[in-house]
C-alpha cells in the first residue's frame, strides 16, 4: 500500500477531449465504517477464454522532465553549503523547502532533479489538508471499500486521494527557488567526512562540501549505515494505468484492498499460492473507462515473485471481466518494510526511504516524510541557523534525534510487531485481521494507518484491536506470534536503555 504507481498523467485526455483527471471537490463525510454483508455477486464473471493477455501491451507513456528553469549550481563558485541533499524525491526537496527558510544555504544534487517522479502516490485527504498539500492532489474519492471476502465488503468514510507528482514537484521546486536553492545535475559516487565538514564527490569530477550531507536518495543508497541486519519484509505490487472496455467499480469509491480469491477457482496452482500468500487488488477507478489497477503483495519474506504478481493480476482481470485496450502507464513496485533503523546518530542525515519512515505495516511514506520533513529542518536550522553555528558529532545527534526521537522509536518497533504479525497470517487469516481491523473506532485505525497514534494509545489500538477479533483470529494471533511479541518487547527495552 505504498501507493506507487508510474509519469505524470496530467497532459493526458480521454478520447472525449476531456480533462482525465477532476479537481478535487469531493466533500468530507463522517468516518464511521459500514459494514456490508451481501450475497455472493456472479454477473461480473465472464468466460476467460474470450479474453487474451494484456501483459504483453507496452505502457504508452514515456519518462519526461518538468519545463523549469532552475539556479544551477557553478562549480567556479565556492562549492561550500551548509547543507546538501542527495536526491530530488519526494522527500528530498520537502526538507530542502523547510531548511531554506531558515536562511540556511541548500544544495540539491540529482542525476536529472527535473525528471518526473516514476512513481505516483495514494494519501488519506486528511493527511495532505493537514500540511496544506490538498490543492496537490490531482483526485478526490469520497469513500473507500475494502472486499474482505465475496459476501463481506468494508465502506470507509475516509477520503482518499492522487497526488499529482506535476503539481507537487512544481510546489516544491518553486519553493526551493524562491529560497535560494541552488541544483546541481550529477551523481554522487562518494561522501568523505572530517570533524565539522563533509565532501560529496561527484560523477562529474566536482567536489561539494558542507557542514551535513543529508542522504534522500532511496533504499537502494550505500551512503547510510545500519549496524544491525536488514532483516527487511517487502512489498512488491504490479501496477497499470489502463484504458479498457469498462469495469466493475463505483466512480465513487476507491478500492483500498480487494482480498477476494474466487478468480483462481479455475488455477488450482495459484489458488493454493494464494492461500498461503496472498495478494489483494488495489484499483482507483477514473472513469467508466480509465482506472489504475494494481496487484498488490502487502508483505512478504522473503519477496514473493514478480511473475506471480502478474499472473495472479491477469486471473482476476479476467474473472472480473476488464479487457485492457491499452496500457498508458506500468509500474513494478518493492518496498522494503520494517527492519532496523539506520545507526543513530551518524554523519550522514537521512530522509524518505532510507530512513526507515516506511510504515512497517503498510508500506504508506510519502504522507509522513511531508509531514516529518519540517521537523528535521527545525532541527537543523537550530545547529546551523544565523545565531547558531553547532556542527559536528552535536549537529548529528540533533538532527536524527529530531526524525526518531525514543517516542517515535518505540512506536515504530510495534508497528514492526504489526508487520511480523502479517507475515505469519494465511488468506483466511489475513482476512479476519482486517475485518477486526476495519471495525474499530475510526480514530485507531486512522491514526494507526497514519502513524500518529502514541505508545500509550497503540497499546489500547492492540487490546481493542484483540477484543474486536473473532476467536478464530485471536487463536491464530496468540499461537503465531510469541515470538514476533518477545522480539518487539526486547526491542522496546534495548531502546528505553
Amino acid at each position: 500500500m505504498g501507493t506507487l504507481v508510474g509519469p505524470v498523467l496530467s497532459a493526458f485526455t480521454t478520447s472525449k477531449d476531456r480533462p482525465l483527471f477532476p479537481s478535487p471537490t469531493a466533500s468530507l463525510p463522517s468516518s464511521k465504517p459500514h459494514l456490508t454483508t451481501s450475497r455472493k455477486i456472479h454477473h461480473h464473471e465472464i468466460n476467460t477464454s474470450r479474453f487474451g493477455n494484456f501483459l504483453h501491451l507496452k505502457p504508452e507513456s514515456k519518462p519526461g522532465c518538468l519545463d523549469s528553469d532552475l539556479p544551477w549550481f557553478n562549480p567556479s563558485d565556492r562549492p561550500c553549503f551548509d547543507v546538501i541533499i542527495i536526491g530530488t524525491g519526494p522527500g528530498g526537496l520537502r526538507l530542502a523547502e523547510q531548511v531554506s527558510q531558515y536562511g540556511i544555504k541548500v544544495c540539491c544534487v540529482d542525476p536529472s532533479p527535473l525528471s518526473f517522479w516514476p512513481n505516483n502516490y495514494g494519501v488519506w485527504v486528511d493527511e495532505f489538508e493537514s500540511l496544506g498539500l490538498v490543492e496537490c492532489l490531482d483526485k478526490i474519492w469520497p469513500m473507500t471499500c475494502v472486499y474482505i471476502d465475496d459476501y463481506k465488503t468494508k465502506y470507509l468514510d475516509r477520503p482518499y486521494g492522487r497526488v499529482s507528482r506535476k503539481i507537487l514537484k512544481t510546489k516544491l521546486l518553486e519553493n526551493c527557488v524562491s529560497n535560494s536553492v541552488k541544483f546541481h545535475k550529477a551523481k554522487v559516487w562518494q561522501v568523505k567526512h572530517e570533524e565539522f565538514e563533509s565532501t560529496i564527490q561527484c560523477d562529474d569530477g566536482s567536489e561539494l562540501k558542507a557542514s551535513l550531507i543529508v542522504d534522500a536518495s532511496g533504499f537502494s543508497s550505500s551512503f547510510v549505515e545500519y549496524d544491525k541486519p536488514r532483516n527487511y519484509g517487502y512489498q512488491i505490487a504490479h501496477g497499470i494505468l489502463a484504458e479498457v472496455d469498462s469495469h466493475p467499480f463505483d466512480l465513487d469509491k476507491m478500492v483500498l484492498m480487494d482480498w477476494r480469491d474466487s478468480h483462481l477457482g479455475n488455477e488450482p496452482y495459484l489458488r493454493v499460492n494464494n492461500s498461503k500468500l496472498a495478494t489483494f487488488l488495489y484499483a482507483m477507478p477514473f472513469d467508466s473507462n480509465l482506472i489504475f489497477l494494481e496487484e498488490t503483495s502487502l508483505v512478504s519474506r522473503p519477496v514473493l515473485s514478480y511473475s506471480e504478481i502478474k499472473r495472479r493480476m491477469e486471473a482476476r482481470l479476467r474473472h472480473l471481466g476488464i479487457r485492457v485496450r491499452r496500457v498508458i502507464e506500468d509500474e513494478k513496485c518493492l518496498i522494503p518494510m520494517g527492519g532496523p533503523l539506520p545507526r543513530i546518530p551518524q554523519n550522514v542525515m537521512a530522509i524518505g526511504g532510507i530512513s526507515g519512515v516506511v510504515h512497517p505495516s503498510t508500506g504508506y511514506m510519502v504522507a509522513r516524510t511531508m509531514a516529518l520533513a519540517p521537523l528535521v529542518a527545525e532541527a537543523i536550522a537550530e545547529c546551523l541557523g544565523s545565531t547558531r553555528m553547532i556542527r559536528g558529532r552535536p549537529l548529528y545527534h540533533k538532527v536524527w534525534n529530531g526524525l526518531w526521537p525514543i517516542e517515535r522509536r518505540l512506536s515504530r518497533e510495534f508497528c514492526c510487531f504489526g508487520m511480523e504479525t502479517l507475515l505469519k497470517l494465511d488468506l483466511e487469516g489475513t482476512r479476519n485481521f482486517f475485518e477486526a481491523f476495519f471495525d474499530l473506532d475510526p480514530y485507531y485505525w486512522h491514526g494507526f494507518l497514519s502513524s500518529r497514534l502514541s505508545l500509550h494509545e497503540l497499546a489500547s489500538f492492540s487490546l481493542s484491536l484483540f477484543g474486536h477479533a473473532s476467536n478464530s483470529s485471536r487463536l491464530d494471533i496468540m499461537s503465531k506470534c510469541p515470538v514476533p511479541l518477545v522480539r518487539m518487547l526486547g526491542n522496546l527495552a534495548l531502546q528505553v536503555i
